[in-house]
């Protein structure tokens, strides 16, 4: 009886600095439509401050939305979470996953951030992006490891032409 190794699952959520990536311009632009609202005898005061407040509730939403977000590395599948109102749940079993790269944008760069892409033979999700990973962590190489034991352990082989 061959042994399967048992592996603790990895959770990988998108750190709260993608947030701050992904909404700088409205982030800057929010407490700027307050200040102005709040000045006495400027024109369309009421509308900016309205703006500004539906602007917030939106990036409130959008970060928590981020927050709620969660990638499950297991022994056999990646399970994907998603959602705030409406949870989505996918799953990825290991053995169909392909390919990896590994993206960083500037700034991630600067907030030691990266966006990871795997891709699949999975014909519901090909491509799943993991965004604001910590780019100090080698989740590449866990993932690739876990893939590799799951093809082994469902006799999974690959056949390529050269």
């Amino acid at each position: 009886m061959q042994r399967v190794p048992i592996f603790k699952t990895i959770l990988i959520q998108p750190d709260w600095k993608q947030f701050v990536i992904n909404e700088l311009p409205l982030l800057l632009l929010c407490p700027v439509g307050l200040v102005y609202a709040g000045l006495d005898e400027m024109p369309v005061r009421c509308i900016v401050l309205v703006v500004t407040l539906l602007l917030s509730l939106c990036l409130l939403y959008r970060l928590a939305y981020l927050k709620r977000m969660k990638f499950l590395v297991g022994s056999e599948q990646l399970v994907i979470e998603q959602g705030i109102f409406q949870r989505k749940v996918d799953y990825v079993e290991l053995y169909r996953i392909v390919d990896f790269n590994i993206h960083q944008t500037l700034m991630q760069q600067i907030f030691g951030l990266k966006t990871i892409s795997i891709y699949s033979g999975d014909r519901t999700t090909p491509r799943i992006d993991i965004i604001g990973a910590k780019a100090k962590l080698d989740y590449v190489s866990e993932i690739r490891s876990r893939v590799i034991t799951s093809r082994k352990n469902n006799g999974i082989y690959e056949i390529t032409n050269r």
